[in-house]
């Protein structure tokens, strides 16, 4: 018994293997070498100028190119230096680092400005400077106590404590109790100063 033709139902064979394969359209690229018949499968390119613009040769022709080929011909031996160094940096501009920003931090670039108030590309102020910080009540009367401002440093918050300590230590007063009392509220202070994260 013969098997029934197939026949597709809207006009497109929709089976996984068609009975037919359709043969592929191969593409040939006649060689660009004047006189040559072969097929220009190997791209060379056309100049140093235009490095995407190609020709396209046969294999022997596309050999006898490259054998010939010099980027350089025709520069001086400073270009060649020149591009030499550049390609280090893969022709890319650059700056050492930190003189780009400080430019552009003071006006002198006509790139993008940008707020340094940390000093990270610029010089630094030799003065430490003031936290920034909201204070609770307890830490504000702390930092008072101790005689301090409330934009104190860590470090004057520290030397500002040992030095309240020394004065009002029982040993320097001669038993004062006064002196005992003061010295009480200071390290209370420096308490709630160091539970606050400040210190």
């Amino acid at each position: 018994m013969a098997r029934a033709q197939y026949t597709p139902r809207f006009g497109k064979d929709m089976r996984i293997k068609p009975d037919v394969q359709p043969a592929p359209v191969r593409r040939v690229r006649a060689c660009e070498q004047a006189g040559c018949a072969g097929e220009g499968g190997y791209r060379v390119p056309r100049s140093r100028t235009d490095l995407s613009d190609h020709m396209w040769f046969c294999l022997e022709h596309a050999r006898a190119h490259n054998e010939k080929w010099d980027y350089f011909n025709g520069m001086s031996e400073a270009e060649i230096e020149a591009f030499r160094t550049d390609a280090v940096t893969g022709h890319r501009p650059t700056w050492p680092l930190g003189k780009r920003a400080a430019r552009m931090r003071d006006g002198h670039d006509s790139g993008p400005r940008y707020d340094d108030r940390y000093g990270v590309f610029g010089d630094v102020a030799e003065q430490p400077r003031r936290p920034e910080r909201r204070l609770l009540r307890p830490q504000i009367v702390a930092l008072e106590t101790l005689g301090l401002e409330q934009t104190a440093t860590l470090q004057e918050i520290k030397a500002r404590y040992k030095e309240l300590v020394k004065r009002y230590h029982p040993d320097a007063n001669g038993g004062d109790r006064g002196a005992e009392e003061r010295l009480k509220q200071v390290i209370k202070a420096y308490g709630v100063l160091r539970a606050s994260g400040l210190t």
